[in-house]
């Protein structure tokens, strides 16, 4: 395994940690602290003690999600990690947030924002990936 998948690997679990903060412990706050949703989720306290759980995530989403993009690794520049990260959001984010929907009794506009934060978030991670990989230099034909 190479050096970029490596470090591909450890930015994306940096980004995953940093964007899910941002996402769901600012962004979402207020809408987790309201009564319909606070039926269904683990209290505070709960959430706090299983944090490790996220992170043990983290790395496997990480490392799957970098070696998928090595793998099909085009060097075509940060559109194909845009092109990524939208596959992976549909692949991803879409199942997440309205499988929650249909099982949980929450409210649609948190399935929405679950589904809309989610694809920003893979498409952000597929840019950087992209700028890490960085884009191939063009072949020139013998002469």
């Amino acid at each position: 395994m190479n050096k970029k998948l490596w470090i591909g690997f450890i930015v994306v679990f940096i980004g995953m940690a940093v964007l899910n903060f941002i996402i769901h412990g600012i962004i979402l706050t207020s809408a987790y602290q309201t009564e319909e949703v606070n039926k269904f989720m683990r209290s505070e306290a709960e959430m706090n003690s299983l944090m490790w759980i996220y992170y043990v995530i983290y790395l496997i989403q990480s490392f799957f999600f970098t070696f998928i993009f090595s793998k099909g690794y085009e060097g075509k520049g940060i559109m194909e990690g845009v092109r990524y990260g939208l596959y992976m959001g549909l692949l991803l984010a879409t199942p997440m947030a309205y499988a929650s929907y249909a099982m949980y009794p929450m409210p649609y506009s948190l399935a929405l924002q679950w589904f809309i934060y989610g694809m920003i978030y893979y498409i952000i991670l597929g840019i950087l990936l992209a700028a890490i990989y960085g884009k191939k230099a063009k072949e020139t034909p013998a002469s």
